[in-house]
């Protein structure tokens, strides 16, 4: 069944869509948490994040 969502409770439309999304998350966190590899701390990650922002921000920066 194909239900319809009420936008204001869901941004799915259908019961379908979000059931899909559930399942593909739940699939991304088990991966993630599944990862060999060693975590990254809080900070670095967010340095990373800062620098990535500001690289995309001086792309697209009009030049003066």
């Amino acid at each position: 069944m194909n239900t319809r969502l009420d936008p204001l409770i869901s941004e799915f439309e259908t019961e379908e869509q979000a059931t899909s999304y559930d399942r593909w998350l739940r699939v991304q966190v088990q991966a993630a948490l599944d990862d060999p590899r060693p975590g990254v701390p809080h900070d670095e990650a967010m340095a990373r994040v800062r620098a990535t922002i500001a690289a995309a921000r001086r792309k697209h920066q009009k030049p003066a």
